[in-house]
């Protein structure tokens, strides 16, 4: 575990960048620095490895003062993760990779085919592993940079706002990726962000931060959504915090229909009988052609290219309430689709049951505040 205990970062100037920040990041887990720009951020998480050193009170980790070790020895069993990843230019990516491997004695070849399990690992082609960072995208070289941080094997990795550089599909592939390698390796992870999104999407705990590098809040993303500590707060996690919380509410329990499901090749009076103001169509495997009415519909003569579009489907139990309520928003019939691992659909759900699901959720969180059994 690492404490921080009560620490202070004051410079000559008279300058508070962290005022008395205590907070326990425990082990195996992502805890999030998050704040407006200013409030102690990257200065806290540079005291982790002493890269900047504080004014007073003490970091520790595993129960001993960072202090009391040797700092290169201190920041090389930590991996560190800045913004463009910080690569050397003049070395290749294998090589890159390979640096704190051989900075601690590796051989050539056993750190290069650590660097090379690396790439892999954090789903970058080997064929890459002789080109210089120049010939990588941005996505690419913050893989690298991550897969230099893991190269040899450290227990803390500190993150400063890595992915902030990059578009956003890039840098949900790369959250994406990063919350797979933590569920694999369970490193115990430091990620400084300035982005809500990103704090409730990795974080297993949030440290909220204000001005002057005060803590307004430190709690698991859910709680901090159900329940900010002041008005600070709940202005930072803005307006819409409560279409986030969404985000922790599982969709298995939605009540799925089929009746507004039917094969391209379904039998005229099965397509009469369907109930509904908008059919789904399948193909012969069950997956999702798109949406027709039912008038438009003669059996076996299924014009495919005049169905809507199905929208994007979602998966109960795996996906969240947030995931099937933006489906059921974004799809052309107010229906989201519900389909399984392998893309069949299991049924469809209106946004009037996610709802009524999400309002059930809601009154079973209230009950389980209140120490009540349901």
């Amino acid at each position: 575990m690492i404490r921080i205990d009560s620490v202070t970062k004051r410079y000559p100037d008279g300058t508070v960048a962290v005022d008395r920040l205590s907070l326990d990041v425990p082990d195996r887990s992502i805890t999030v620095l998050v704040g407006p720009s200013g409030c102690g951020k990257t200065t806290t998480l540079r005291m982790i490895n002493r890269m900047v050193e504080p004014t007073e009170g003490a970091i520790l980790l595993d129960g001993e003062d960072v202090r009391r070790r040797p700092v290169t020895a201190l920041r090389r069993s930590m991996g560190y993760v800045i913004q463009n990843a910080g690569l050397f230019p003049h070395r290749t990516i294998v090589d890159n990779i390979a640096t704190v491997p051989r900075m601690l004695g590796w051989g050539r070849r056993r750190a290069r085919e650590r660097a090379a399990e690396l790439m892999e690992r954090v789903g970058l082609d080997t064929a890459l592993a002789e080109r210089y960072p120049y010939q990588l995208s941005g996505g690419q070289q913050q893989r690298v940079g991550v897969a230099r941080a893991l190269a040899a094997d450290p227990p803390v990795l500190l993150m400063d706002e890595p992915f902030s550089a990059v578009d956003p599909v890039v840098r949900k592939g790369l959250q994406d990726e990063l919350l797979r390698i933590q569920d694999e390796l369970g490193k115990t992870i430091v990620f400084v962000t300035h982005d809500i999104d990103e704090a409730v999407k990795l974080g297993t705990m949030v440290a909220v931060l204000r001005e002057g590098g005060r803590l307004a809040q430190y709690a698991p993303p859910a709680e901090l959504l159900s329940a900010p500590a002041d008005a600070f707060v709940e202005d930072f996690l803005g307006a819409d915090r409560g279409i986030r919380r969404l985000s922790f509410l599982p969709s298995a329990a939605l009540e799925l229909t089929t009746d507004a499901v039917v094969p391209a090749d379904a039998p005229a009076e099965r397509i009469a009988a369907a109930d509904a103001r908008h059919l789904l169509v399948t193909d012969p495997e069950g997956r999702p052609l798109g949406w027709a009415e039912p008038g438009e519909l003669t059996a076996g003569d299924i014009r495919t290219d005049r169905l809507l579009p199905p929208g994007r489907p979602f998966v109960p139990g795996t996906d969240s309430l947030r995931v099937a309520l933006d489906c059921a928003v974004l799809s052309p019939t107010g229906w989201a689709v519900a389909v399984d691992a392998d893309g069949r659909v299991t049924g469809v759900v209106s946004q009037q049951a996610i709802g009524e699901a999400i309002r059930a959720a809601h009154a079973v969180g209230r009950t389980d505040r209140a120490g009540v059994a349901p």
